[in-house]
């Protein structure tokens, strides 16, 4: 994660996600003819360390510009979306969630550059509705902060362009008087 921005709020991730990951993953094995073989396997103790492991290694942070997500065992993926980058926070739901009392938060970019249709899914995260409204706070925060310093620079232009106009009427008179 990065650490130059500083850390808006860390998102917490509900202990049920690892019940879900264990249930999630019996049923594709269950539904798959190849996985069936697989699934006492899973039961017995595969599926309780990769739902363990997958908790453990989940976090979320967002900062002051940007929303950072890492997860994964073996394969790790870091993700850092730029606030100003998000169109769209979405909740979905299914049965299988439901039972579980979860959310998946689905973050979509603008100039998204996955065919999946968004870039990041957050499952399982404590009060969701309360993070979403912060990275919504957040990103508007930083549009804000955008727009002062556009006029900022504007009003330092026009200011610049006074003192130049100052100069020259200066120098003109300069050059009269010789």
């Amino acid at each position: 994660m990065q650490a130059h921005s500083e850390i808006v709020q860390s998102a917490e991730f509900n202990p049920k996600i690892k019940a879900y990951m264990f249930t999630y993953g019996a049923v594709l094995l269950l539904i798959s003819f190849i996985g069936i073989p697989l699934l006492p396997f899973w039961i017995l103790g595969l599926g309780q360390y990769i739902s363990h492991s997958y908790y453990k290694n989940i976090k979320c942070n967002l900062t002051s510009k940007h929303l950072e997500f890492k997860k994964g065992m073996m394969f790790k993926v870091e993700k850092t979306i730029p606030l100003e980058n998000i169109q769209d926070l979405t909740f979905i739901e299914n049965p299988l969630l439901r039972i579980f009392d979860l959310r998946i938060l689905k973050i979509e970019t603008a100039g998204q550059s996955n065919p999946q249709g968004s870039d990041m899914k957050l499952v399982g995260i404590v009060n969701t509705q309360d993070f979403k409204d912060k990275v919504l706070e957040q990103r508007a925060l930083l549009k804000n902060e955008s727009k002062v310093e556009k006029v900022t620079e504007v009003s330092n232009d026009s200011q610049v362009v006074e003192l130049l106009t100052e100069i020259k009427d200066l120098l003109k008179e300069m050059k009269n008087e010789k």
